[in-house]
This record gives C-alpha cells, structure tokens and sequence, in this order.
C-alpha cells in the first residue's frame, strides 16, 4: 500500500507525543479522586508506581509492535495482524467514537475547569436541554466554558491539518513549556512549602480491592497517551529506532513527573486537603507562594492540556484514516492532502465528534467512560506481542520486548482485572462503552467487501 504521509517526526517530535499527551489534566485534577478511594498519601503513591509500571510494561510491549509495523493507525494495524480484520475494526471504531473522542473531550473539559479560575462565568449555565441526558439521567446543563472548548478543539485541528511537521513542532514547544512549568510546581513544593503531617483521611471507609482499582483507573487516565506515538509511526524518521526509545524513554519520564508532582503536593497540604481540593496544585501553590502561585498553575494546567489535546488530534486522526484505506470506513477520510499531507477529512471527522462529546458529561464520567474501553483493547494489543510471536515467526522485530513473556502476560492479566473492577464500580459509564463497540458490528459487515485504496477487495 502506497503510503502519501510523510516521515517529518524526530526523536524529540515522537519524545514530546509521548510526554506531551500524556501529561494533560490528569496529574492536576485526579489525586482528590485517588485519596478518596484509598485514604492515605503512602496508598496514592503505591497507586501511582503501580499505574506507572503497568504502563511501562505497556509501552516494553507496545515497542516490538511498532518498530516491526511501522505504519499509520497503532493498535489498529497490530490488532488486525493478530486477530483478523474484525478486531481491527473494532479497535478503530472504539477509539473513533468512544476512546480517542472522549479522551479529546475530556481534556477539553479540564482545559475549561481551569479556566474557571480567571473568568468565574464560565461555569454558568448556557442551556438546559429537558432531557435526561446528564448526569444520573438529569436535564442536561451546557455551560459557557464548554462552547469555548468545544472551540479550542476545532482551533487545534485547523492547526494540524496544515502538516504533521507543524503539529510536532508546536508539539514540542508546548511540551518543553508545560515541562519546565510542573518543574516549578515541583520545586515550589518541596523546596519552599512547610511539610504537613501525612495522616491518613478519617472519613473514607476501609481500603478495599474495589477502591484501590477504582484509583488506579484515575491514575490510568493521568497516565493515558502512551501509546499515541505508535499511531503516527508511518510519520516517524528511523521508526525501528525511534518509536522505542520514544515510548519506553516517554513513559519513565512521565512516572518521574507524576511521583515528583504528587510528593510536592502531599509535603504541603494534608491528606484531608487533597481530598477537599477540586483544584490540588492550585491550592498547593496558594499556600506556598499565594494567590499569584494559583493563577500560575492554573496557567500551567492548561498549556499542559493545551500539548495534550494537541498531541491526541494529530495521533489519534491516523486510525480512521488507516480504517478507510484498507477500506472499512468512508472513502472520503482516507484522503490525503496533496499540499499538507495530512489525512485532513480524518482530522475534522474526529475533532468535530469529540466536541460534540464535550457536552456530554462531567470530568470524572467522561474518564472512566474512556479508560475502561481503551483498556479492553490495550489488553487485546498486549496479548498480540505473544500472538504474532506465535503466528508470525518470521516477522522481522528490530526490538523484542525486555522481559518476554512476563512482561505483557502481567500487563494483559492487570487489564482483565481493571476492566472487570471498573465494570462493577462504573457499570453505567461501562456498559455505554461496550454498546459503542458493539455497535461498530453491522458496519464492519457493510464495509468488509469494499476494496482498499489500492483497490485489493478485503474479506472478513
């Protein structure tokens, strides 16, 4: 298949899709969810190392995966190797409409939460629309701050429909800037802010098996992206070389990050304050420098979302296209710009559907909708590295996953266990995106007969 996007994306390009859409809201709004669950700051951070791990363990997989296929879409491509076409699809059309869509609009909505802190109205409600559509089957409220959300995704897909090379460009500026902000958080934090006792929350109930996995599925959406650079690998210069190193160095530079940020919260606020804080930086930096301090984080938190958002539109926009050019999605999106290079029908098909969802929840919904369909496929894609070493023999791998086979059977053993636990604690948000995924079914079935770009006819 004849491929027309270009391979503009360096080492630091590929490094910052990695850091950059990862490190988005999650680190700045979560850690009031996670000691909640589990009720002390030594159980947060045992969430956060575990978190980490099992994604590392994810990115030691996912690296065999694409440095041996190269090409645009990620988990599409490897799951349709694997499995078959159908898995493929499956995969496609659930980061379409509920993984990659959510994960953008629920960026969005923490991009517009912290926007809150310098213009207050936007939290007002616009629009009330009569239907039990929001939360816990209510009217479903539209705020200010959503319609400029809404705004900032379509902004960003203009932006990247003018070529891959200025989407990583602005990729890793912003990932650079937001980088150097959250130092300064860190260092704040820990240098000048006077330690706290680290109590544990008195008003939780007991620890349990439930309540931990229920934190890590937060932790999961703070740590969340890893794996978008293996979605532009038809993008990346030397992608044998390259897409490992981004991926493994990407993802232990993010665990360094989040251990760091959540040390410097937990050494100035309390336990009790994490838990009561809607804003945990903002308030950690409120108490050291003053109010000055908060408005800084606030800025930070959304330039990080800003790189992330980013990041997730310039990545997540190849799986359609990859769909459409094997010829199992509309024809029209697996065009390519002939000036920019850019599958541009892809990018606006996403960007439109994931502003429309922006509208459909609050923060902590929409992440739990997101994380437990993506990792029913993340799962999938551990288990393919074993798949295709058994299938696929010959299949040339310039890099083997360290610590095969226990690496990926721990990863795909820990995603059983965190969809199932996320099934039971969110079964709503849970069973709204296994009906997405069904859903993609009859489509698959109309679409299996169509032939490629290149014009091969593709059965099922």
């Amino acid at each position: 298949m004849k491929d027309d996007l270009r391979r503009d994306l360096g080492l630091w390009g590929a490094m910052s899709i990695v850091v950059g859409t990862v490190i988005g809201s999650g680190i700045f709004l979560v850690p009031r969810a996670m000691v909640l669950r589990v009720g002390s700051p030594a159980m947060v951070f045992v969430v956060w190392i575990a978190g980490g791990l099992l994604s590392l363990s994810g990115a030691l997989s996912y690296a065999e995966l694409a440095a041996a296929m190269p090409k645009a879409g990620g988990e599409y491509v490897y799951l349709r190797e694997a499995y078959g076409p159908l898995w493929g699809f499956l995969y496609g059309w659930t980061q379409l409409w509920v993984a990659k869509g959510g994960s953008i609009a629920t960026l969005a909505t923490g991009f517009f939460y912290y926007l809150t802190n310098f213009f207050p109205t936007l939290d007002g409600v616009f629009y009330v629309i009569p239907l039990p559509l929001g939360a816990h089957g209510a009217p479903l409220e539209i705020r200010y701050g959503q319609l400029l959300a809404m705004a900032l995704i379509l902004f960003l897909a203009f932006l990247n429909y003018f070529g891959v090379k200025l989407g990583g460009e602005v990729q890793v500026t912003v990932t650079l800037v937001k980088v150097l902000l959250i130092a300064f958080v860190i260092v704040a934090g820990l240098a000048f802010g006077h330690a706290r006792a680290s109590t544990a929350l008195t008003n939780v109930h007991p620890l349990t098996f439930a309540g931990f996995f229920a934190a890590l599925v937060a932790a999961l959406w703070a740590y969340d992206g890893w794996n978008n650079v293996s979605m532009v690998a038809s993008e990346v210069q030397r992608p044998q070389r390259i897409l490992p190193l981004a991926l493994i160095g990407g993802t232990l530079a993010v665990i360094g990050i989040y251990l760091l940020t959540n040390a410097a919260y937990f050494h100035v606020l309390t336990a009790q304050e994490v838990g009561a804080s809607q804003r945990v930086a903002a308030d950690m930096m409120r108490r050291v420098v003053g109010g000055w301090g908060a408005n800084a984080v606030s800025l930070a938190a959304m330039i990080s979302i800003f790189a992330a958002l980013n990041g997730s539109i310039l990545s997540g926009s190849r799986v359609p296209y990859a769909m459409a050019r094997d010829g199992r999605f509309f024809a029209p999106v697996a065009r390519v710009n002939p000036r920019y290079h850019t599958p541009g029908f892809s990018i606006v098909l996403l960007s439109v559907w994931s502003a429309l969802l922006v509208l459909s929840g609050r923060y902590e919904q929409l992440f739990t909708y997101v994380i437990f369909a993506s990792w029913i496929l993340y799962g999938m894609t551990g288990a393919a590295v074993i798949v295709l070493r058994w299938k696929r023999p010959d299949m040339v791998r310039p890099y083997h996953t360290l610590g095969y086979p226990i690496v990926p059977v721990l990863f795909v053993s820990v995603a059983i266990v965190l969809v199932l636990s996320t099934l039971v604690d969110s079964p709503r948000e849970s069973l709204l995106g296994l009906g997405l995924i069904a859903c993609g079914l009859p489509f698959y079935f109309f679409w299996r007969r169509r032939p490629s770009v290149d014009g091969v006819l593709l059965g099922g």
